[in-house]
């Protein structure tokens, strides 16, 4: 078990972390906001992509509080690209909460999409987004079937910066975690009893394999939230981020910026043209 004051990477140039007032007031917080997406959507509960990840995990364990084990619905969707080992943690978290879940091999369901465009399927973006979009196509399906509404697992790190597949892991009907940041979901991922190997797990989207978060961002998700705090989401110039960060230069800050600048399109709504006034 983890301490949640005790998960702060010792190269972190920013301290992120609520405090014990903080976090409670926050799993409250998160916790009605679950049960009343629920309530106003009339539905019976939620389903939620239980992935062995912490932003999952968190999301799982703040579903339960909210909806009791009976209200959520856990769905494991392997591929042949994700490490067996997190699969495991998935089924295990699940387990854990004592959550009814499925394990559904979404390989075939993918072959068939890659088989229907073998030039397609020769890139990697493109067949990784295929397994995060049947994933969502999966969820709807269960959701739809059985009167649930879909949980999304997104940080506020992700969102600012597009890390998710359009119409894939942010086709939800709401993201509890949206306005947290990494580091703060991994605390209140310990504060609520999460074991601290899970909290401290390197995050992947498990698009292909040995593919990681953090390699293909180009930063860690502590220098990451940093900057989004300070310059981004904060008020500090390009000069004073790096001043205030220790080992944050001017061309992290910068790739931080081309990141959200060139994912504005996936948090907004597909543009229409003006109308004519006809």
């Amino acid at each position: 078990m983890s301490s949640y004051a005790d998960i702060l990477s010792s190269d972190a140039p920013l301290d992120l972390r609520l405090s014990e007032s903080e976090l409670e007031t926050t799993r409250d917080h998160l916790v009605s906001f679950i049960q009343e997406t629920v309530d106003a959507a009339g539905a019976e509960g939620a389903t939620l992509g239980v992935s062995g990840g912490i932003d999952s995990t968190t999301t799982a364990h703040l579903a339960v509080e909210a909806l009791g084990t009976d209200g959520l619905h856990g769905l494991v969707m392997p591929s042949e690209v994700n490490d067996p080992d997190i699969m495991s943690d998935a089924e295990r978290v699940a387990e854990d909460l004592g959550i009814a879940y499925d394990v559904i091999e979404i390989q075939p369901i993918a072959e068939q999409v890659f088989d229907a465009m073998p030039e397609a399927a020769e890139s990697r973006m493109a067949t990784g987004n295929v397994y995060v979009r049947t994933r969502a196509v999966l969820n709807y399906f269960v959701a739809n079937a059985e009167n649930r509404v879909v949980l999304g697992t997104g940080n506020r790190a992700e969102a600012m910066t597009g890390y998710f597949t359009k119409y894939g892991d942010q086709a939800v009907d709401c993201n509890p975690i949206g306005g947290l940041y990494k580091q703060q979901v991994r605390q209140l991922a310990a504060y609520m009893g999460v074991d601290h190997e899970l909290v401290m797990q390197t995050p992947t989207a498990g698009m292909w394999s040995g593919q990681t978060d953090e390699a293909e961002m180009g930063l860690s998700y502590d220098q990451l939230d940093a900057i989004l705090a300070l310059h981004i989401d904060g008020p500090l110039s390009t000069a004073a981020t790096v001043r205030q960060l220790d080992g944050v230069d001017r061309e992290a800050i910068e790739r931080v910026e081309q990141l959200v600048a060139a994912s504005e399109h996936k948090r907004a709504m597909p543009p229409a043209p003006d109308p004519l006034g006809l």
